[in-house]
């Protein structure tokens, strides 16, 4: 018994299929099938809808990469038995802040450009020793009621210091700073605006005793 044989023939441009049956007369069909052609690169990306990116800030932003996490704000706000006139004037004395601040170890005035400082913080907290410094603008102020900056470089930070009267011998200091969160603390940012809360009040409460025994000594 004969069988059937199926054959095969290819070019550059075609491929034939010749199909020989097991008959007398021997017929065959031949088949020819188009062209392979690859398969288009189109086929191997993913196509996004138009203008997808517009709104993605990885692509759109101009700003550059930071190690910081985020910004973290303090207050601190407490009377003291000093006029707001007092108060003000040793606040402004910025060369003196390291007195009652227990973070800041110095600050310089530069003498060329006094609304400039250079600001230096060296403190051990969560097993680590924790030391930073940044140049401060101070902005225009409000004689007798605002103190206000913002740094321009190093360590990120501003803040002001307002004095409201509370009578002819005391004043309310509110004292608000605003700060990036190093990278070097970020395993601690949850901890980090309370323990800085605590370290602003040892701050105002040394300010209060630091202001009294300035005042009583004029």
């Amino acid at each position: 018994m004969s069988s059937a044989a199926i054959s095969f023939i290819s070019s550059p441009n075609s491929l034939s299929l010749t199909h020989v049956f097991p008959t007398k007369t021997n017929p065959t069909v031949t088949c020819r099938l188009p062209p392979l052609k690859p398969p288009s690169l189109t086929s191997f990306f993913i196509r996004l809808p138009h203008g997808s990116f517009k709104k993605s800030p990885l692509f759109n932003s101009s700003k550059p990469f930071s190690p910081v996490m985020k910004w973290q704000d303090c207050t601190v706000k407490l009377e003291i038995d000093v006029p707001a006139a007092v108060a003000y004037n040793l606040y402004s004395d910025r060369e003196a802040i390291p007195n009652w601040m227990p973070f800041v170890s110095s600050v310089k005035v530069l003498e060329d450009t006094p609304d400039l400082s250079r600001w230096f913080v060296k403190y051990e907290a969560f097993g680590r020793n924790i030391e930073y410094s940044w140049l401060a603008k101070n902005l225009q102020p409000i004689p007798n009621q605002k103190i206000h900056w913002r740094s321009l470089e190093g360590l990120g930070n501003r803040g002001s210091v307002r004095f409201y009267p509370k009578g002819p011998s005391s004043c309310l200091v509110d004292l608000s700073i605003s700060y990036e969160v190093p990278q070097l603390l970020v395993p601690v940012a949850t901890l980090l605006q309370p323990f800085m809360e605590s370290l602003l009040k040892q701050g105002m409460d040394r300010f209060a005793k630091f202001a009294k025994s300035s005042s009583s000594t004029r």
